[in-house]
């Protein structure tokens, strides 16, 4: 029981920094927060992600180019040019490397305003680290699994982040319904998304990229947006003036509906 427990407690929290942090915030700038908190949630996104640990900088560059190339052969992870979903996220993790050791040419429209912190990321994304991420997995499972069968949750503990990241890329291009009519594959994956904390609405993120609520419809339940009001009501972020725009229309365009 604790090892499951262990698990949904770590893929809500990862999800959580993924959605929020690397995705709203480093990707889309649908917020801003001063450094303190930016550095705040650099190390919570370490502490959730561990051994999948995903650089913000590199991350919100990758996906800002899945937007700009969507369905295409320059779209970092698209179905439409993988076999299956494993060759999809071999082929995403080597574009998310080598645009993180700068091996990839990257137009500076897609690098505008992107969190970084390089000393930081520089031990995150080290082998050392996630080797160390992933023997302290290991040893939990060891001292606390009650069944073998728990140990099937092993592989995707350590490989969360680019699990949850999958899940999107491939499934809500594939299954699901669509709001809006796109030049691209793009699906909302579940209309009640309490899995993927709104990310699986990824046909309406297509439509409005920095909307800081994700979903449309009166039954697309986006978890993360009363975070995003709260912690906007705090002061800990500040609202960007798109994602509010964004938002009106959203929002104008289910009353016509």
């Amino acid at each position: 029981m604790l090892v499951f427990i262990f698990f949904v407690v770590l893929w809500y929290a990862s999800l959580f920094c993924q959605t929020f942090f690397q995705h709203r915030y480093a990707a889309h700038g649908a917020f801003s927060m001063k450094k303190g908190w930016e550095r705040f949630f650099y190390v919570l996104s370490y502490i959730t992600q561990g051994s999948s640990y995903l650089s913000p900088r590199s991350y919100a560059i990758m996906h800002r180019l899945h937007h700009a190339y969507t369905d295409t052969e320059r779209d970092p992870h698209s179905p439409s040019f993988s076999k299956n979903i494993f060759a999809m996220m071999l082929r995403t993790r080597n574009i998310y490397k080598s645009i993180y050791k700068g091996e990839t040419e990257i137009e500076a429209k897609f690098t505008k305003n992107v969190p970084e912190w390089e000393k930081f990321d520089k031990w995150a994304n080290s082998g050392l680290s996630r080797l160390i991420w992933v023997a302290i997995y290991v040893t939990f499972f060891i001292a606390y699994a009650t069944s073998p069968w728990l140990y099937l949750l092993l592989p995707i503990v350590v490989s969360m982040g680019a699990f949850h990241g999958a899940v999107i890329n491939w499934f809500a291009h594939k299954y699901g319904y669509k709001n809006y009519i796109l030049k691209n594959t793009s699906m909302n994956l579940l209309s009640i998304d309490i899995l993927m904390l709104g990310e699986s609405y990824h046909n309406n993120h297509h439509k409005y990229p920095s909307a800081i609520n994700f979903g449309r419809r009166w039954h697309e339940i986006d978890p993360i947006y009363p975070v995003i009001r709260f912690f906007a009501w705090l002061g800990i972020i500040q609202i960007a003036q798109p994602a509010l725009i964004e938002l009106r229309e959203n929002n104008l365009s289910e009353k016509h509906n």
